[in-house]
């Protein structure tokens, strides 16, 4: 169903619905005025904690559906949600109440967050009535919403104070055992002393997995999102953590595109007086093993093989679909020693071409995330690597050091 903005009083009057019927449903009741007063500021140091109040803003669609029953499980306040034109009536599995409006679901719950699952061509809309609405925390789950509703948001957020929001295109945020609002797997986290803040999502599933594993586990998960309008920084997130007393540690997971990470290298080189201890991975950087630079590199060099050798790219095309094959080992054997010799020879091109020019992802070419782009000479991987290295940040060349690596941060800070 089309997400509509609500109509206001007066457009609703035109309609002819009873204005006393209005006015009841506008006033709060004595349970949601309770609320309201309990839960008007937070108590969370960062954004989240066992006391939030959720509503799901596309509350009776398929995904809102599936992660609200998901939240509940874990254990996450889930009051009610919203979806309009079936407001009155409860959730057909969740029991819990639907609401036509945010305001309607705000004054009869007392909720002061939200989680949206509405389609792209709407969820900016969703945004803006939370926002009108005053939602203290809004997490924005949709990717694609267009860009230029993104930057009518991103004004409005910035001409007001009582609402933050998270995303969009983002997997949510997460205080483990206490409070899980998006779709993170909830399994892999346990309560603890590291704060993750990242860009990515999967790869911040993987940091979580890591420290999780080594014992550390996490005080809270922040998922801000790939998207280049987004309502939550690095930044943002880092100041929280330096002030939580619960969080002894940072791992902050960047990628290439725009200049978030520098600026959050230089917020932490400036306001880290406790020495926390810190560390960083930028994705879009090539791993160092040739095998893995000849599966980055060949899809470049694609064109430039298809208006030149025809022939060369239809038997690499071939030869990588049957090494991925049951046969991989059988066909391997029968592979023409000309073919061998051209993998060979490209696998050596690329690693010295990576050696000599100290590649990134190339400029203009769009890396997963819609901000995951180098533009204009800036945001490429070397330079985030070398801010975050200044700022006395340990950087990861790899994802599967990130946990072994903030374990190692930790005992030198005698925090392990």
């Amino acid at each position: 169903i089309p997400y509509h903005k609500p109509p206001r009083a007066v457009e609703s009057m035109k309609l002819g619905f009873n204005l006393g019927r209005l006015a009841r449903a506008a006033r709060p009741s004595s349970a949601a005025r309770y609320f309201g007063r309990r839960m008007s500021t937070s108590t969370a140091a960062v954004f989240v904690d066992k006391n939030t109040r959720v509503i799901c803003q596309g509350f009776t669609g398929k995904q809102g559906t599936f992660h609200s029953e998901q939240a509940i499980a874990y254990g996450t306040k889930m009051v009610g949600g919203v979806t309009p034109k079936k407001g009155g009536t409860m959730h057909p599995t969740l029991n819990l109440p639907v609401y036509n409006t945010v305001a309607e679901a705000k004054a009869e719950t007392g909720c002061n967050a939200s989680v949206i699952y509405i389609p792209p061509p709407f969820a900016a809309a969703g945004i803006m009535e939370a926002i009108e609405n005053e939602i203290e925390l809004v997490v924005c789950i949709t990717e694609g919403i267009p860009q230029k509703d993104m930057v009518r948001v991103k004004a409005a957020l910035k001409s007001q104070s009582a609402t933050r929001l998270i995303g969009p295109n983002c997997p949510g945020i997460i205080k483990p055992g206490e409070c899980k609002i998006g779709i993170m797997p909830g399994y892999i986290h346990q309560p603890g002393k590291i704060g993750i803040v990242s860009r990515s999502g999967t790869l911040t599933y993987e940091a979580v997995h890591q420290t999780t594993a080594t014992g550390l586990g996490q005080s809270t998960c922040v998922g801000i999102g790939g998207d280049p309008f987004n309502g939550t920084n690095f930044v943002d997130c880092i100041d929280k953590f330096l002030k939580d007393p619960q969080t002894e540690g940072i791992i902050m997971i960047g990628e290439i595109g725009g200049s978030a990470e520098e600026e959050a290298a230089e917020y932490i080189a400036k306001h880290n007086t406790m020495n926390k201890p810190v560390v960083g991975f930028i994705a879009g950087v090539p791993p160092s093993s040739p095998l893995s630079l000849f599966h980055f590199l060949v899809p470049l060099f694609i064109p430039v093989f298809r208006s030149r050798a025809p022939c060369c790219v239809q038997s690499l095309h071939k030869a990588m679909f049957y090494l991925c094959h049951k046969r991989a080992l059988l066909i391997l054997t029968s592979l023409p020693q000309c073919f061998y010799r051209l993998v060979t020879l490209t696998m050596a091109f690329t690693n010295l071409s990576l050696t000599l020019a100290k590649v990134t992802a190339p400029p203009g070419r769009r890396m997963g995330h819609a901000g995951a782009i180098i533009s204009g000479g800036k945001g490429g991987a070397p330079e985030k690597i070398a801010a975050l290295e200044a700022a006395g940040i340990k950087v990861s060349k790899s994802p599967a050091t990130i946990g072994a690596l903030m374990l190692e941060s930790m005992k030198e800070a005698g925090l392990a």
